[in-house]
């Protein structure tokens, strides 16, 4: 967790918490052509996961998010591309509207989930950035948005 701090020219940095799955879960990627029984599995596994880390955490419960993801790829890895990861992205966060952190995951109450690539770790790393969005004024939330997005 973060606390509040003012940065860049008097801008207030609103709360963010991280949320990581256990080292080694078995996450879910776009390109794998899974059966939809192994898939189901997969994303019951994920989704209980981030359940049981979002309440064990001491993330209150939000009305509205920005949520990015960082995927730390395995070691081993050649090409990265983090959007592949949506599928596990998307458990989490049912898993952490189950947790009563978020009440939906529609687009009134949530922004993201946004992809991001960190640093290769051995075994890969699943990592979820959840900010708090009531603490951002109006103006900086639309900075979150492309240009031309509706508001």
């Amino acid at each position: 967790m973060t606390a509040p701090e003012t940065e860049h020219g008097g801008i207030i940095r609103p709360q963010s918490w991280r949320l990581a799955l256990p080292a080694k879960t078995k996450l879910i990627n776009a390109n794998h052509n899974l059966h939809y029984r192994r898939k189901a599995e997969l994303v019951k596994v994920i989704r209980n996961a981030a359940w049981t880390m979002a309440r064990h955490s001491n993330i209150p419960a939000l009305q509205r998010a920005h949520i990015y993801f960082v995927i730390h790829p395995d070691l081993r890895a050649s090409r990265r591309d983090p959007g592949n990861w949506a599928p596990t992205a998307k458990a989490c966060v049912d898993g952490i509207v189950d947790a009563g952190i978020l009440p939906d995951d529609d687009s009134t109450r949530l922004i993201g989930p946004d992809p991001r690539i960190g640093s290769p770790v051995k075994g890969s790393q699943f990592v979820l950035w959840i900010t708090d969005l009531d603490q951002m004024h109006p103006d900086h939330i639309a900075l979150l948005n492309p240009p031309g997005a509706p508001e």
